[in-house]
Parts: structure tokens; sequence; C-alpha cells
């Protein structure tokens, strides 16, 4: 099975770019470009790709507002595709409010290549395309987003004893662990888990606690003041 991708940017020259660098590997398959958002959200629904790479500025309806608007009013009986959203401005307030509305994750548009095809492959299998060297900032640009950038969208939030009653102590250390940006095998490594085990945990924590993405998740244990005082030696990195 290839990851189908529908690529969403207003130039043509950009996409173009995109579809030649995703459609040359063979697990990769374009099945449609959008010029705009409004354009992106018909076709999403039309197309419904695996994976959608949404460049964040655009005119007319932004990518936030199409982001928005996929997630939210998705009623097919597969999952939602996946929002990987592309910059030119490393965690604008775009960036921010579009991983708010459900993206999965960003990549600037100068990366290389094969930084785009990374980025694909862990989009697509449900993980976030955030490095942890950027979650705090992140996380702490999410609690200056000015409100109404993404009308309609509630930030998530809950209580810390809501989340607690919510989940088991193994999903509570998940959850931390999501927090500080590991991915699923560092997860894995860091409780003793197979990687099947941890992706199980993450899925359960996401339907408890209603929320769309592992972004949704960390934003969510850092304003609920989950995670610990970082441990002897630094954070996670």
């Amino acid at each position: 099975m290839t990851t189908r991708v529908l690529i969403v940017d207003d130039q043509e020259m950009v996409r173009e770019a995109l579809r030649a660098v995703i459609d040359r590997r063979d697990e990769f398959t374009v099945v449609g470009d959008a010029a705009d958002g409004e354009q992106a959200v018909a076709m999403a629904f039309d197309l419904r790709p695996d994976v959608v790479v949404m460049d964040v500025r655009m005119p007319g309806m932004t990518g936030v507002e199409a982001t928005r608007r996929i997630l939210t009013h998705w009623s097919r009986p597969e999952p939602p595709p996946r929002i990987l959203v592309l910059t030119t401005f490393d965690l604008d307030e775009y960036v921010h409010a579009a991983l708010r509305a459900g993206a999965c994750g960003f990549l600037l548009k100068n990366s290389p290549p094969d930084q785009l095809a990374h980025a694909l492959r862990v989009v697509a299998d449900g993980e976030a395309m955030l490095a942890p060297s950027v979650t705090h900032r992140l996380i702490g640009a999410f609690t200056a987003l000015p409100a109404g950038l993404v009308p309609g969208t509630p930030r998530p939030h809950a209580g810390r004893d809501r989340i607690t009653d919510a989940l088991t102590a193994r999903e509570l250390q998940v959850l931390v662990l999501v927090a500080r940006g590991r991915s699923n095998l560092q997860i894995a490594d860091d409780l003793g888990l197979t990687q099947a085990n941890v992706k199980s945990r993450v899925n359960r924590i996401l339907t408890r606690l209603g929320l769309d993405n592992r972004v949704q998740a960390a934003v969510l244990a850092h304003e609920a003041g989950l995670l610990p005082a970082d441990p002897p030696g630094g954070p996670h990195r």
C-alpha cells in the first residue's frame, strides 16, 4: 500500500517541485494538487488522501482554515487525512494555529527531499512531525496564540484531575513522554514496551481525552502541569 498525498500550495512552481520529489518514491502517490484552501477542502473530501501537504499562508482561505474544515467536517468512515503544514517561517503564528486546528506537524519549505519523505512517513504513521528541540518553544507560543485566529476551534483543555481519572498510570507515563517530544520508538525503549503497544496506548489516550493528535496531547499535558522537572542531565533529546 502506498501513501496517498494531496499537495496544497498557491504557487504552481512549488506544487510541481513537491510532486516531482514525492512521485519519484514508490512508497508515495500524489493523488492531486490544489491551489488554495477552498479547493484543498473539496479535493480532500473527494480524493480521501492519507496525507495533505498544506501550505499555511495562502490568499483567500488559509491553510489554517482549510485544516480546520477538513478535520471538523470529515464524515467518511475512514480516518481523516493527516495534515503536514508547509511554511517558510519557523514557528510563526499561522503554524501554531494550524497545529492547534489539528495538523500533525510542520516542515519548512526549504527542507531537503529526504526530510520531506521522512515527514510524510512520520505523519502517515500517526506520529507528530515535531523535533524535540522546538517542543518547548511551541507549547509556550500556544499560550500566546491570538484568540479567533482559528474561529470555532477551542483550545484542548482539561484539568489534571480529569486527565488522571481518564488514563491509567502507564498511559500517563506515555502522555508525559509524548509531551516531551519522544517518538513511539523512543517511548518503547524508555518504558520497556513494544512500538505496537505504545502506538495502541497513544491512540487510547487521544480517544479518552477527545483529542485529534499528539500535538494536542502535548499541549494538554503542558497546560495541565503534568510534566515533572527535567530529569538529571537535562530533557530528552
